[in-house]
């Protein structure tokens, strides 16, 4: 049988990893764009943004999109391990 602080502190890990997730979620949308920026010094994506480039926006997209799915399947595991337990 479940206890009632078992349950409660299960409910406080997840709701803080869940927190938690949404703001390193916000964080690396926002740190991707520069940190790809600054590894690709010979273009300006945003300039090329700004120009209307399609391609630019794609790549950049999919980048963006690839380090929040990695970081929702870490965000998602500690999610069920709070619920879980240790």
């Amino acid at each position: 049988m479940v206890e009632t602080s078992d349950l409660l502190n299960a409910s406080v890990w997840t709701l803080f990893s869940a927190l938690l997730g949404i703001l390193i979620a916000i964080v690396s949308a926002v740190l991707v764009p520069i940190i790809v920026d600054k590894l690709t010094p010979d273009i300006k994506e945003r300039e090329e943004l700004k120009k209307g480039n399609v391609a630019v926006a794609n790549y950049m997209g999919q980048i963006v999109m690839g380090v929040t799915i990695g970081i929702s399947i870490i965000i998602a595991a500690a999610i069920i391990a709070g619920v879980h337990g240790p």
